[in-house]
């Protein structure tokens, strides 16, 4: 029993670790992660699997708060139950916590420098790589078919056109898919 209660705290101990890094290094929120957890914690530690980080992303993505402490919060729990699951959201959040308290005491001093925002424009390009390139790693990871593409097509034409809230565009995706899997399942008997 006492060897298991310190294999859970040493793996608790790493989750936090790992996680801790990936808040610290990663600019950007959620989107900007994705690639850093998958690597960390699929490629690396091999907790997971790749196909349980789609899901685990899916899941993320459709329940309330940020896409980053959920899928922390997700990826502890699978790993490490309980105190995983709390060791990696406190591992994640804590570097963003500590550099936002030090940012907010210093950028009202240092905001109007040029080098400053110069700074910012290039974090903001930077940023938009990693949401680019986490978006293809999961393009490549999900099963393609045309439901697919047309459950797709119409989130994006949802969201990005009609400005449909992202939470009814998540819950027709659902039901799309749903629905196109029992009529295949259905044709499959």
């Amino acid at each position: 029993m006492e060897q298991k209660k310190s294999s859970t705290a040493k793996l608790a101990f790493q989750l936090f670790a790992t996680f801790f890094k990936i808040g610290a290094c990663t600019f950007g929120g959620g989107y900007a992660m994705i690639p850093l957890i998958q690597k960390e914690t699929a490629e690396k530690k091999q907790w997971i699997s790749n196909d349980d980080i789609l899901d685990i992303i899916a899941i993320a993505e459709s329940t309330p708060g940020p896409l980053a402490i959920n899928t922390a919060t997700f990826v502890g729990y699978k790993t490490c139950g309980f105190f995983g699951a709390l060791a990696a959201t406190f591992g994640v959040v804590l570097p963003s916590f500590l550099i936002i308290f030090v940012i907010s005491t210093v950028l009202k001093r240092f905001e109007q420098l040029q080098a400053v925002k110069y700074a910012f424009y290039g974090i903001r390009a930077g940023v938009l790589a990693l949401i680019l390139k986490a978006l293809w790693s999961m393009y490549r990871q999900c099963k393609k078919s045309v439901m697919a593409y047309i459950i797709m097509s119409f989130a994006f034409v949802g969201a990005a056109v009609f400005d449909i809230n992202v939470l009814w565009v998540i819950i027709g995706c659902a039901i799309m898919g749903l629905v196109s899997s029992e009529i295949v399942r259905r044709k499959s008997k």
